[in-house]
């Protein structure tokens, strides 16, 4: 299905992949794994063609559609019900060329179009969303609901493709899912791909099992080469031993070293101290927010921050911390209400 060979990408003056090669069987569920930054997201555009390779090939079966899915939470004037199978819905109605009708109608029958709705309500219920809410646009929502919509999407996402009869790449942090889901998993590291059988957990196993082999390898190449070198040292001068000691040179030249285990580095951060402003830092009076006119969801908040205060924000989904926080940090513009910071603060995001 698809077929990865000696992949070489480089992206400003980075490079991400080099000699890369893996496959992925048709029918086969592979989940890509690697830390932040490996590349994994660009690999997913590479595959789909959305970008071109310095080197190697990338190919898929010809007859192949490729399908992808956004990982950020929904937004949007769409409601939560308005998916792709609205579109593909109205497509079946209205499309006229006869080879794009045939791929809606099989996609319809891939997403078992007819069930979906009732599937997508019944989880979006029970994580508190009523019918009226369901019908609501997404922009509508504060962060904490978008959290809980895109919560019931991995819900139903899960149960799906579990089922999906076709091939699957996914990438995901959710070890859980991992493995449930997918069969094997495809390791990005070191500008490398390396294809490992079973789910993440057997991954992770397997990975530390190999990792202490080839350290322990290692440290018996290292020895060797120290007694190798140590005979051609103590022999080379000498007539009767410099036939062998030649040998064991090229016996040396010969010998692949074994790369260490390089374990990845765990990031660190450091926070300057702030410097000293005049209080009050911050003051909210009678603040309304949101995203939608007609529904805020803060109203007639009242605050005063100073520069010695240590807040916890906490509240259940979907009152409003997250818009709180926006709102604290000029991302998100006031409904009504004022707000107050003081000079030298931080500069807002121009509207809000």
């Amino acid at each position: 299905m698809l077929h990865v060979n000696d992949l070489v990408f480089r992206i400003g003056g980075r490079t991400l992949f080099d000699g890369a090669t893996v496959a992925v069987p048709e029918g086969h569920k592979a989940g890509l794994v690697g830390r932040n930054g490996a590349g994994k997201t660009t690999f997913f555009r590479i595959v789909a063609g959305k970008l071109l390779v310095d080197g190697g090939s990338v190919r898929a079966r010809r007859s192949a559609r490729i399908g992808t899915v956004a990982q950020e939470a929904p937004s949007g004037p769409a409601s939560l019900l308005d998916t792709e199978r609205a579109a593909l819905l109205n497509a079946a109605e209205t499309e006229t060329d006869g080879h794009r009708l045939a791929e809606v109608h099989t996609r319809l029958a891939d997403m078992d179009a007819h069930a979906a709705p009732a599937r997508a309500a019944a989880i979006l219920a029970g994580l508190g969303f009523d019918t009226e809410a369901q019908a609501r646009p997404c922009s509508s929502f504060s962060g904490g609901w978008r959290m809980r919509v895109a919560l019931a999407a991995a819900l139903w996402l899960e149960g799906h493709l579990t089922s999906w009869r076709g091939t699957l790449l996914v990438i995901s942090h959710d070890r859980d899912l991992l493995n449930r889901v997918v069969g094997e998993i495809i390791h990005l590291d070191g500008r490398r791909l390396t294809r490992y059988a079973g789910g993440y957990d057997r991954f992770e196993r397997t990975r530390r099992e190999r990792q202490a082999t080839e350290g322990r390898l290692r440290e018996r190449q290292i020895a060797e080469r120290q007694r190798i070198q140590a005979f051609v040292d103590r022999f080379r001068a000498k007539a009767t031993k410099a036939r062998q000691a030649q040998s064991r040179i090229k016996l040396l030249e010969r010998m692949e070293p074994i790369a260490a285990v390089i374990e990845e580095a765990t990031p660190s951060f450091a926070f300057p101290a702030p410097e000293p402003l005049p209080p009050p830092l911050l003051v909210l009076d009678r603040a309304r927010a949101g995203y939608d006119p007609k529904q805020p969801v803060l109203s007639d908040v009242s605050l005063r921050i100073d520069m010695d205060d240590r807040i916890a924000l906490i509240g259940a989904n979907g009152n409003g911390k997250s818009t709180l926080a926006k709102v604290l940090a000029g991302r998100l513009a006031l409904q009504d209400g004022a707000v107050t910071r003081a000079r030298g603060l931080f500069r807002p995001a121009s509207g809000g």
